[in-house]
């Protein structure tokens, strides 16, 4: 084994975690193939043992044998399952009466105000730091629902994406597990993937603790559920446990890394408006009252976490469908999903991320506005593709509604009437400003 440091024991050399190292197992006749691979890309690489067939794992430092223990001590992890409890506290905030809420009476006033709230703010000053153009591949970029790279020499390409809701996991914890898959599903299917494979990393308090052993086994049910119903498996994942100040653990954050293959890069769909005329179609069940569980219009105005998410996962997996098919045949120009903020920042993050506005039919509350209803999106298609796009929602059995229509540098939403630059404005600067002053010790 290569080190970079003379005198290091046996012991350290094993458990030393060495950033960027990968240990390949390679079928006897490729040996030479592989290493020159190594070389092609100026890597070094050298043969540090052989699999056996005895199930002993033995490991020699020199002449002296250090290590001989069998392998299955080494792969059946001990494991302990604890009695979760669901916290009383709980059972208030999802029975939690969203009729008491007043009506929103500026709503223009309020999606500037949402736009601007770190959690929905662009991540621009994240992404900018890094050039996500290496190797020219990239066919869209980040700030949308998924990233498209392609697989050179091919027509393929990958989506990939990360998702997570911690309101949602903290008001129901299986709900939320089951959110956080379903919603990063959707964003890769917004592209015209199909998602293929998921990992996650899942953020918890004290799991020796009743109630946060609730939460976390919970999550996982939800995660693992929806994973199923959704055709999905989980190729890896860890987690980050004890995540707790003073005592008060994190909210529970369960979060998804999800990545789908394209057959053809060129369809990729991308989020923002693209053609002058275009048909503006919400498709997914139309918003209720109980939407706004979790909801970050609820937080940002209010303070408020309450209520009690919902999904239905087989109407994620008929969505997610039509995604596919509408994208395969070429009928979509954009898709967007409504999550954190609602159709009102679904629809202004559309026309941000292309600088044309729309005319959009709205009459209703804020629920109408800003309620976070899942399996929903924003798609539109050119005007000779109304009938086509109509018959594909039709025959995976979607609620939908033609809503209006692609033009202009205004976004008009029922009672919002705002320039596309003045949503720009509050969604840059959102998240530079509620970092002002923040260090990384802090």
């Amino acid at each position: 084994v290569p080190r970079r440091e003379s005198g290091m024991t046996a012991y350290e050399v094993m458990l030393s975690e060495s950033q960027e190292r990968m240990l390949v197992i390679v079928k006897p006749p490729h040996e030479d193939d592989v290493r020159k691979l190594f070389e092609h890309w100026e890597l070094h690489c050298v043969t540090i043992g052989v699999v056996t067939e005895d199930g002993m794992v033995r490991i020699r430092d020199g002449d002296e044998e250090v290590v001989c223990v069998k392998a299955t001590h080494l792969t059946e992890a001990p494991t302990y399952t604890r009695d979760g409890i669901k916290p009383q506290w709980l059972d208030e905030l999802q029975r939690y009466d969203f009729a008491q809420m007043p009506p929103v009476t500026d709503p223009a006033a309020t999606l500037l105000q949402l736009l601007a709230s770190p959690e929905i703010a662009s991540k621009r000053v994240v992404w900018r730091q890094y050039d996500h153009q290496v190797g020219t591949n990239t066919v869209v970029g980040p700030g949308s629902d998924a990233a498209v790279i392609r697989i050179k020499g091919t027509q393929k390409a990958l989506a990939v994406c990360t998702d997570g809701n911690a309101a949602y996991t903290y008001l129901d914890p299986y709900t939320g597990g089951a959110i956080a898959v379903a919603e990063a599903a959707r964003n890769v299917a917004c592209t015209g993937a199909k998602p293929v494979a998921m990992t996650n990393c899942l953020n918890f308090g004290n799991p020796e603790k009743p109630e946060v052993y609730y939460q976390l086994s919970e999550a996982i049910r939800g995660m693992a559920d929806a994973a199923r119903a959704l055709g999905i498996p989980v190729v890896s994942g860890n987690v980050s446990l004890y995540n707790e100040t003073n005592g008060d653990a994190i909210w529970p954050t369960p979060v998804v890394g999800m990545v789908g293959i394209l057959d053809d890069a060129t369809r990729a769909v991308p989020m923002g408006f693209r053609r002058e005329g275009d048909a503006v179609f919400i498709a997914g069940a139309a918003p209720s009252l109980g939407d706004l569980a979790g909801a970050q219009y609820l937080r940002t105005m209010y303070g408020i976490t309450a209520g009690a998410p919902r999904i239905d996962v087989d109407a994620e997996r008929r969505l997610q469908a039509f995604l596919r098919e509408a994208a395969d045949a070429g009928l979509l120009a954009s898709a967007h999903d409504v999550s954190s903020g609602g159709l009102a920042v679904a629809v202004a993050e559309c026309a941000m991320a292309s600088g044309i506005g729309a005319e959009i039919a709205l009459d209703g509350d804020a629920v109408a506005y800003f309620g976070e209803t899942q399996s929903r999106v924003v798609v539109t298609c050119a005007a000779g593709n109304v009938a086509a796009l109509t018959a594909a929602i039709e025959r995976n059995d979607i609620a939908f509604s033609h809503a209006g229509f692609v033009g202009g540098d205004r976004l008009r939403l029922g009672a919002i009437d705002l320039a596309v630059s003045a949503l720009r404005e509050p969604y840059e600067a959102g998240l530079p400003h509620a970092l002002e002053g923040v260090t990384a010790n802090a």
